[in-house]
């Protein structure tokens, strides 16, 4: 299976210019990889400003998703700012060509920028089958929970999680991804954006494909942008789980989401 990571900066608060932007990054994905994977809040910025730049599940982001997966022929993970029932999540969307397509509500919000004040937690953890491989779905904060992404009895095979990552915690970014890999016997996919947003953070990136030993398979150049594809073996991971099947022994639990 083929992942395209796509690294870039975002416009801050600018839906059609970052839809243009990748237009133009995606340009030549066509026939070429299954899954393509966009930073968090991929069309606007880590913006708290939920309110004015809230859509529903028929607006711009989506519709641009829907069009854009299907034209390419692949896969297309982002998040956006999502409007339900009165409310505003931080929402991923895993869309697949022909418009059919799961979401994922951000399951920790980050406090210390205040987004638990403008966004409610999604409570349910979501695993989506895709072109024979099963995709674990996560946002950015939630990498440091890892309860969260437990893999219990190799549930999924792809861990994806999407961030607006600060670089002044970039060491946290590449110590973990690693450790979820190692710990859940799986590849991991971090993306991250670069540039500063509206706030005045800066990001340096650190898009990842990580394999389940923990070693760096594919990476983006640091503060650049750049798409990345790499080809992963389903076959090599089945083969590396039944030698070393540590899955076996992990300890069993429920988890009661609040």
């Amino acid at each position: 299976m083929k992942i395209s990571l796509v690294q870039s900066d975002i416009f801050w608060e600018d839906k059609k210019a970052n839809f243009r932007k990748y237009e133009s990054l995606l340009a030549g994905l066509k026939g070429n990889t299954d899954l393509v994977v966009l930073p968090e809040m991929f069309s606007t910025g880590f913006s708290m400003n939920s309110r004015d730049m809230a859509e529903d599940m028929d607006g711009l982001t989506l519709e641009w998703m829907e069009s854009t997966s299907s034209a390419g022929n692949f896969g297309l993970i982002g998040s956006f700012i999502a409007t339900e029932g009165g409310k505003y999540y931080n929402r991923l969307v895993f869309m697949k060509p022909g418009g059919d397509y799961c979401i994922y509500d951000k399951g920790h919000l980050f406090r210390m920028e205040k987004e638990d004040l403008f966004y409610t937690k999604g409570n349910r953890r979501v695993t989506e089958p895709f072109r024979g491989a099963n995709f674990s779905l996560q946002i950015c904060y939630d990498l440091r929970f890892p309860v969260w992404s437990r893999n219990r009895n190799n549930s999924y095979d792809i861990l994806i999680y999407i961030a607006n990552w600060p670089a002044a915690r970039r060491k946290v970014w590449t110590t973990l991804l690693p450790a979820r890999a190692i710990e859940n016997q799986c590849y991991v996919i971090g993306v991250n954006r670069v540039g500063r947003d509206g706030n005045g953070i800066d990001y340096c990136g650190d898009s990842m494909i990580i394999g389940p030993r923990g070693d760096i398979l594919a990476a983006a150049e640091e503060n650049e942008e750049e798409v990345v594809t790499y080809e992963l073996s389903l076959s090599e991971l089945e083969q590396f789980r039944e030698k070393f099947p540590v899955w076996r022994d992990a300890d069993d639990f429920r988890l009661i989401s609040g």
